[in-house]
């Protein structure tokens, strides 16, 4: 059963919920055989013989709740011995309202509202046979090596304080050679345990001459054994290299005997089981202190690793071999074509996306060599007939005659820029651990492999600044390659940037004149555009999703889209996650980017779930490519939203429910200066703060008040030291900063809002009350407004048009206020509109216990009160036609064409305006003439 099909069905079991049937219908959506689930009905498959309970052996524990605590109900299911000794997959319990899950293969949970059940299909797809991918499981071995290599580094600094960028650069190519001589003497490349047995053997205890020891075996590893000057048999030992990681002089650090006994310690790790493309970035935390704490945090875990290479190349390549499969000829070219591709990382780091992609193309180019041998019906070895069905630069004679395969993916086919040294030096060293470990397996397969030492040229890792070099240089495109460019560059946003990236970016964007507001992982778009165009090359990065919302789309994405690329696929947003159980604190998209291709299918993930699509637009939605571009009036017409006013006052004219009491007691006088508060906060949790609202004719008697004219001081120093803005305020520090306040009717709008809730919270302005500019205000307004402000309709084109943190909308007016596609309604559909916002405002105050934050809590909202909000839903809907829209998807779909429309009608009437006044100013000009 493939993914949508279930995402339907569970639409279906939404859209016609039954309490008596839910369970059994969610059996259905994945699949369970009907006349199972008929005999699990009629208790035949039940284990439980307690009603409002479903035991199915291995499947299933099914509960009914009424007056429990949910919580404290799953959380006594999991360990309850009654229920586990039937070991189901699942644990299930449900008031109707929420729906509460546990899979206790994977540890997952599961915690909604039981009529979002559809938002979520993946959770329970193990019951339609398939697993859902999980993060691998924190390697101890990665991780125990990392903390110990990090005593090991801070005891080294101890001992040789580095001073000069060579230094700290010849300490970093130190812990290079170290890491990879670990690695060898643990996996084969030299004999065991040989490089920490010869530096407990052959050195003293102190410490005192492993330096010198080291530098000398360095120096032969750097030299071919028949070039060498009779050394000592304990040194001879160790293989010729090469590969340039010996090359170099640098000298190595002294030691002391503690940290002697702590390389010593790490010599006795388990090497072999390390992940290379893990590892490099735990590593790189050795030598940043301030990364520690959680080995990996910014690692890019393989799974979205595999998010990116595999709909930019490798589904594909794996196509190309199903359909090539009983074809020599084929297999054949796409081994050619293997040998032939190119991956780029412009932001590489320790080499994460290069190893994995490198390794997948290993494991791919295995398969085929396999099939090729399956086809002449050898199972090892290759017969002479085969000769001709394998490339001859593949076979070299190991012995008399005999054909033996070699791997034709090349270090030399990956590239990287990385602008942090020691990562730069770990993403050569981690390239070489992975072709090594890549070369064992194929001699598992075939018997065979490429030798690894002496080392081969290592991927082309360049230590730069991707901004500031010529990616033509760096990584040359030929007519036969085939070159994909990858990786997730930093993240930074336009405020966060130093002034270095500062200058980055205006050399970078120079021809677009001030791009200011763009975050900086744009550069590397704008770059990598220009790399691909009118090229076969594609790239796909990893970033945060502000580059396809908000301000950043107009910014960025019309400059690309008239280079005539497309995007080809993109991730939804996603949370960060990595191998340490931790996350970076951002919401991701993945964005593939090709020259434009007819016929050229594109996809959208959502999670587990992909769609096929004819467009994607930059706000990574299936529709056309329209940019919303920001306005200063309403497209649609409606009545100008400002934001509230700021008191940049230091607080000072704030007060609290007890300050103006006190105030008040000892001056009554004063109250006619006071007027209520409202800040975004406030206004959410129903908050009670005043602040201090005197007009300038009043001043003179308000500062007869002691306790107020103290106030007004202090705001006029806070002022006085602040920026040069509020400088010029301090003249007036009696009034707030920005005054939009007025004694009129209006509607309030949140400025930020979180992304959870299906509604954002909007409300009627309280009279006598001054918001502050944490919130948007529409003056004037009529009641059908509040509807628009309310509805899905107008939070899916928030969702797009707004910037966003994290979880959070932070609402624009020029961008989604004013930019809003709205047509012309009827008097009788305004009063609808208006029926509906006060039946909203009913329920509200039939629960007047309960803050608009409680409220609009996306687990606990009322039903009434979404009841009261989707039948609004409903009539703004029909606002735009009377068929239904079926999902957010077509409400987007259906609002851009509209914008779109919309727009273009406003250019022909702004153009007609303009003919009448050219016609209008030559007939003056021919009468007076």
């Amino acid at each position: 059963m493939i993914l949508a099909q279930i995402e339907n069905n569970l639409n279906q079991l939404v859209e016609n919920f039954n309490k008596q049937t839910f369970i059994y219908e969610l059996l259905l959506a994945y699949n369970h055989p009907k006349a199972s689930i008929t005999r699990l009905q009629k208790g035949g498959l039940n284990l439980s013989k307690i009603p409002g309970e479903i035991d199915w052996k291995k499947k299933l524990f099914f509960k009914e709740v009424t007056h429990e605590d949910l919580h404290d109900v799953i959380d006594n299911a999991v360990t309850n011995e009654r229920i586990i000794k039937h070991d189901p997959r699942f644990i299930v319990v449900t008031d109707f309202e929420t729906l509460l899950a546990v899979d206790r293969k994977t540890k997952d949970t599961l915690d909604i509202p039981i009529l979002e059940i559809a938002k979520h299909p993946d959770f329970f797809l193990p019951w339609a046979g398939i697993e859902k991918r999980q993060l691998p499981t924190e390697n101890p071995a990665d991780v125990k090596a990392a903390a110990k290599m990090a005593k090991l580094y801070d005891e080294i600094r101890k001992e040789n304080p580095a001073t000069s960028p060579d230094d700290i650069h010849s300490l970093n190519v130190f812990l290079s050679r170290l890491l990879f001589c670990f690695f060898a003497e643990d996996t084969g490349i030299f004999e065991k345990n040989l490089f920490t047995n010869s530096i407990s053997s052959h050195t003293s205890q102190d410490g005192s001459d492993l330096h010198t020891y080291l530098n000398t075996l360095f120096e032969i590893m750097n030299t071919n054994t028949s070039q060498r000057n009779n050394p000592p048999a304990y040194l001879d030992a160790f293989p010729f290299v090469n590969g340039g990681l010996f090359r170099n002089n640098h000298p190595s650090p002294k030691f002391s005997m503690k940290s002697r006994q702590l390389l010593i310690e790490c010599g006795s790790l388990q090497w072999r089981d390390i992940h290379p493309d893990i590892f490099g970035s735990m590593i790189q935390a050795v030598v940043s202190p301030e990364h520690r704490g959680g080995f990996g945090m910014h690692y890019t875990s393989v799974p979205n690793i595999m998010k990116v290479i595999e709909p930019l190349f490798l589904n594909e390549l794996k196509e190309e071999f199903e359909a090539a499969k009983f074809e020599p000829r084929r297999l054949l070219k796409l081994l050619e074509r293997l040998s032939k591709i190119k991956i780029f990382d412009p932001a590489c780091g320790s080499g994460n996306f290069l190893i994995i992609a490198y390794k997948e193309l290993r494991l791919l180019e295995i398969e085929i060599l396999q099939q090729l041998q399956s086809l002449q019906k050898a199972a090892t070895g290759f017969e002479p007939k085969q000769l001709e069905l394998i490339p001859k630069a593949q076979l070299t004679l190991a012995a008399a005659y005999q054909p033996t395969l070699f791997s034709r993916i090349e270090l030399s086919q990956f590239y990287g820029i990385e602008l942090d040294d020691f990562a730069h030096e770990i993403a050569i060293l981690s390239l070489w651990l992975a072709q090594h470990q890549m070369n064992v397996k194929f001699k598992e397969a075939f018997n065979t492999c490429n030798p690894t030492l002496p080392l081969q040229a290592s991927g082309n890792i360049i230590h730069g600044n991707a901004t500031r070099l010529n990616w033509e240089v760096v990584c040359s495109k030929e007519a036969d390659n085939y070159i994909y460019i990858l990786g997730n560059p930093p993240y930074l946003g336009a405020k966060e940037l130093d002034k270095q990236q500062k200058g980055d970016m205006d050399l970078v964007f120079a021809e677009l004149g001030n791009v200011k507001r763009l975050d900086y992982i744009s550069c590397w778009f704008k770059i990598a555009s220009d790399y691909i165009f009118g090229s076969e090359a594609k790239y796909a990065f990893v970033s945060t999703n502000s580059i396809c919302q908000g301000e950043q789309v107009p910014l960025i994405w019309p400059y690309i889209l008239l280079k005539k690329e497309e995007i080809f696929f993109c991730h939804q947003p996603f949370d960060w996650e990595n191998n340490a159980k931790s996350n970076a604190g951002v919401t991701c998209v993945i964005v593939g980017v090709q020259n434009i291709k007819k016929d050229c299918g594109k996809i959208i993930y959502y999670g587990a779930i992909s769609k096929q699509v004819k467009n994607i637009s930059p706000y990574l939605i299936e529709a056309n490519s329209i940019i919303v571009h920001q306005r200063v009036n309403s497209l649609s017409g409606f009545p100008k939203m400002i934001l509230g006013s700021s008191g940049f006052d230091g607080g000072n004219l704030l007060l609290t429910v007890n300050e103006r009491l006190s105030l008040i007691n000892s001056n009554p006088e004063a109250e006619v200066y006071i007027k209520r508060f409202m800040s975004g906060n406030d206004f959410l949790y129903d908050d009670i703060r005043y602040c201090l609202w005197i007009d300038d004719d009043q001043l003179e008697e308000a500062l007869k008040i002691p306790y107020i004219k103290v106030r007004i001081e202090k705001c006029k120093e806070f002022r006085l030291k602040a920026g040069r803005d509020a400088r010029k305020a301090a003249d007036v520090p009696h009034r707030f900063f920005y005054q939009t306040h007025r004694d009129s009717d209006g509607i309030i709008f949140p400025k930020t809002t979180s992304g959870k809730r299906e509604y954002v919270p909007t409300d009627f302005v309280k009279a006598n009350t001054i918001y502050s500019n944490a919130v948007f205000l529409i003056y004037d307004a009529d009641p059908y407004i509040f509807a628009i402000l309310s509805s899905r309709m107008h939070k899916v084109w928030m969702e797009v048009t707004s910037a966003k943190m994290r979880s959070d909308f932070r609402y624009s007016v020029n961008l989604t206020y004013n930019t809003f596609p709205f047509l012309p309604i009827t008097h009788n559909q305004k009063q609808e509109l208006e029926r509906h916002v006060f039946t909203i405002i009913s329920e509200r105050e039939n629960l007047s216990e309960k803050t608009l934050a409680e409220l609009y809590d996306p687990k606990n909202m009322p039903i009434s009160l979404r009841d009261a909000h989707q039948e609004l839903d409903f009539a703004i809907d029909r606002c735009y036609r009377s068929k239904p829209f079926t999902s957010d998807e077509e409400r987007l779909e259906y609002l851009f064409r509209l914008y779109a429309q919309m727009i273009e009608e406003e250019k022909q009437k702004n153009g007609e305006i303009i003919f009448e006044q050219q016609n209008t100013k030559k007939k003056i000009r021919n009468k007076y003439a």
